[in-house]
């Protein structure tokens, strides 16, 4: 007999666990299975970054931080981006978060008030999404299909034009984008700051994966909108320190101080040993992310090239790790009967593209984090289910 409990919180009736997750787990009995699934570096975290952790536990290093991190972090994600990017961040414009995740959701927890809309460009990474039902927050989706997944302005005003009845109070930015790997260029920024200081929106910029940016140099459009940016950042995708947690907010020193009160009543501080390791990273690999992004190319060249000639039809990624493409005609659109399919008779696991958001459906995401022997056994595997014709749509 389960306990008695009162009602709880109604708006989880609206929040389901990452259909990535499910999706990922659900795959993992299957004997034999190749996951392509999870966004996370296949390397290790660099030596250099490991013996400034280990230091720090040696040297006890285990007590509370400030809520906003150590001096010497802070500092150093700013002369980070500053020197990265060209941005103008001192040590209080920065708040040291348990991972990105983290920093979005104080963010958002920060700025929102009920019913407030927020423009999300879409697909669009699944996080986003629950976090601002959680807030009550009024979440209003924009199609980037028709536009290789790149917000504009058009849109933008379209949107709100759309919806009066709607306080929009933020946009959500992701570039190098989770999971299309598109990015923006600078003209593309340039275009948008001007519709963005229009209706006064918040942009909360999630560039998590800045470092893994190929071809153009990265821009953060808080060089270009300094004051109505909220910047998050993080160590997870330059440095493989997923499991570690560590991810940044940087803002206006005022926004930083409100943001501070929610991330305190969330977590306290980041984990003191992460702190260290993170000085570390940022001080003394401040280039090490661009050595993987070396071989994310590599791998990226591959993939494409061998599911174009499949006949996928795929916007080509310039940043992260991720292929999004768009089903055959031929087979089922049905993204996640596609990748259920899939999975249980060629053993290879990729994300359905309904897991972000009803304008991924029809596409499939594949994470090329892995090694080479990996995506070269994946594409035999993906080239013997398309070549199959019993799995084609009659």
């Amino acid at each position: 007999m389960s306990l008695y409990r009162k009602d709880l919180n109604n708006q989880l009736k609206n929040i389901e666990v990452s259909e990535i997750r499910q999706f990922d787990e659900a795959t993992s009995s299957i004997p034999d299975i190749l996951k392509l699934t999870l966004g996370e570096p296949d390397f290790n975290i660099p030596k250099h970054v490991q013996t400034a952790a280990k230091e720090a536990i040696d040297d006890n290093f285990s007590h509370y931080t400030s809520n906003a991190g150590t001096p010497e972090v802070r500092k150093a994600a700013a002369d980070f981006q500053n020197k990265k990017y060209g941005l103008h961040y001192k040590p209080e414009n920065v708040i040291t978060t348990v991972g990105a995740s983290e920093a979005i959701a104080a963010a958002l927890g920060t700025i929102l008030n009920p019913g407030d809309g927020v423009i999300v460009p879409a697909p669009i990474y699944s996080a986003y999404t629950p976090l601002i039902n959680f807030y009550h927050g009024t979440e209003v989706r924009v199609n980037t299909r028709s536009n290789n997944f790149v917000l504009t302005p058009a849109m933008i005003d379209q949107t709100i034009a759309a919806h009066p009845d709607i306080n929009f109070k933020a946009v959500i930015l992701n570039y190098p984008s989770n999971p299309t790997g598109v990015t923006y260029r600078k003209e593309e920024l340039e275009a948008l700051v001007d519709v963005f200081k229009k209706h006064n929106l918040w942009v909360v910029s999630d560039e998590i994966y800045s470092e893994l940016t190929y071809g153009a140099k990265h821009t953060s459009i808080a060089a270009l909108i300094p004051h109505q940016t909220i910047l998050i950042s993080g160590l997870s995708k330059s440095h493989a320190m997923t499991g570690w947690r560590i991810g940044f907010i940087f803002a206006d020193a005022d926004l930083i101080n409100e943001i501070k009160k929610v991330h305190q009543y969330m977590v306290t501080a980041a984990t003191s040993i992460v702190q260290k390791a993170a000085v570390e990273a940022l001080n003394n690999g401040a280039d090490d992310g661009l050595e993987m992004a070396k071989q994310y190319i590599k791998r990226r060249d591959y993939v494409y090239k061998e599911m174009s000639d499949m006949g996928f039809e795929i916007a080509r990624p310039d940043g992260a790790f991720y292929i999004f493409a768009k089903i055959p005609a031929a087979f089922n659109q049905d993204s996640m009967a596609f990748c259920k399919d899939l999975a249980q008779k060629n053993h290879l696991a990729l994300i359905p593209g309904h897991a972000f958001g009803e304008e991924g459906e029809g596409y499939l995401r594949l994470s090329y984090a892995s090694d080479m022997d990996k995506l070269q056994e994946a594409m035999h595997r993906l080239r013997a289910y398309i070549e199959n014709p019993a799995n084609q749509v009659n």
